[in-house]
């Protein structure tokens, strides 16, 4: 029986979406999106700050396209002077990146937790809540979500498109953890669905047409709808319900960074 650590891998995807240079980069002058400065620091700063406590011994990969460009950042400077922070040149796509950090970490990647370099809003308490939840829980993947009204009570315009539930409808948080080796087939999902499954047809791709189905029916609730995917992946996936919606809320266009840029600017009042 493998034991697992106790402390998850934290790795943060921070590579260019499709291999092209972001809106939001271009307008900034930088190469890569999680340079893109916000409140003072780049948006890397903040997701560093924000995970780098919630365990002080877990170890820090990032996956991003040209190591060298970030490689100025304060806070990724000191963690590699540590020897906490590694590297990885992202791949074609979000499961091959992951695969590459399990490859080089030499397989002693698991538990990991995932976010993205743009997700500037993270905490160490909720990197810790999702990572705890998934260990007691015996889940193989879990996902990071929260309810509507908790995300637009933090601004209305915090997310526009929601998945519709039986009992609520949720948006992702960009935070997922994955617990072994075995689990990883969870993470197939998105070598066929892309990123943030926009797309209906990717998504019946991933989870099943008949899955796709009910859900435009409104024939799941969220427990349910975890469980037939749990099905259809072959490992235990659960949903983790985040109670402040603010973490629903990335860098993703203009419209959410200036948002983003107010609820940071609010932590620090």
């Amino acid at each position: 029986m493998v034991t697992l650590n106790t402390t998850p891998t934290i790795l943060i995807l921070a590579g260019k979406r499709d291999g092209k240079l972001d809106p939001l980069a271009e307008a900034a002058g930088v190469s890569h999106k999680c340079k893109v400065p916000i409140q003072g620091k780049p948006l890397l700063q903040w997701v560093l700050e924000g995970v780098q406590d919630a365990w002080p011994d877990s170890p820090i990969w990032i996956s991003i396209h040209d190591p060298a460009v970030i490689s100025d950042i304060p806070l990724v400077a000191a963690l590699v002077a540590d020897g906490r922070l590694h590297m990885s040149v992202a791949q074609a796509g979000i499961v091959e990146s992951i695969e590459a950090v399990v490859r080089e970490s030499g397989g002693m990647a698991f538990p990991m937790l995932i976010t993205t370099g743009d997700n500037v809003l993270v905490t160490a308490d909720l990197t810790r809540a999702i990572h705890d939840f998934g260990m007691r829980e015996g889940a193989g993947a879990v996902l990071g979500i929260a309810e509507k009204s908790t995300i637009l009570a933090n601004h209305p315009e915090a997310q526009r498109k929601f998945y519709e539930f039986s009992d609520m409808a949720i948006a992702n948080c960009n935070t997922y953890w994955i617990r072994d080796a075995d689990s990883f087939g969870a993470a197939e999902a998105f070598r066929k669905g892309g990123q943030f499954m926009k797309s209906l047809r990717k998504i019946s791709d991933a989870f099943g047409l008949i899955n796709l189905l009910r859900f435009q029916l409104g024939g799941f609730s969220v427990a349910s709808g975890t469980a037939a995917i749990s099905r259809r992946l072959g490992t235990k996936v659960r949903a983790f319900l985040i109670a402040d919606g603010a973490y629903a809320v990335d860098v993703d266009n203009e419209r959410t960074y200036k948002i983003a840029e107010m609820l940071l600017a609010k932590r620090k009042i």
